[in-house]
């Protein structure tokens, strides 16, 4: 009896919808999806948002890591919890970005990435 596996663009594309959905959920402000996969090796897409306090912008990094581990079992790592100014979160291949606007609007990463 062989066992059908879900194809990694399978589980990419849910993946996808459900980080989308999530961050919805919770008010995420100017959400950007960018499709990276014909410019980069390390991701296949990076999902902009920005938050309203240090408080939103923890919470959603928080939200995002905990859907994760629940819906894909994956330990997703995240860099800048402390700071809360810009949070990362590596969730293989897609990388989340979560800003303050301001410091969205300083790096700008819509126009090094969306080109």
């Amino acid at each position: 009896m062989k066992i059908k596996r879900k194809s990694k663009k399978h589980l990419d594309s849910k993946m996808l919808e459900v980080l989308k959905q999530t961050l919805l959920d919770d008010k995420v402000i100017n959400l950007k999806i960018i499709d990276i996969r014909k410019k980069s090796d390390f991701a296949d897409f990076i999902i902009l948002g920005s938050g309203t306090s240090n408080r939103h912008i923890i919470n959603m990094a928080k939200n995002i890591r905990e859907k994760i581990k629940k819906d894909f079992n994956f330990s997703a790592p995240i860099e800048g919890i402390e700071q809360s100014d810009w949070i990362l979160i590596d969730a293989s291949s897609i990388v989340i970005n979560i800003f303050k606007p301001e410091i969205r609007e300083f790096y700008n990463l819509e126009k090094i990435w969306d080109n």
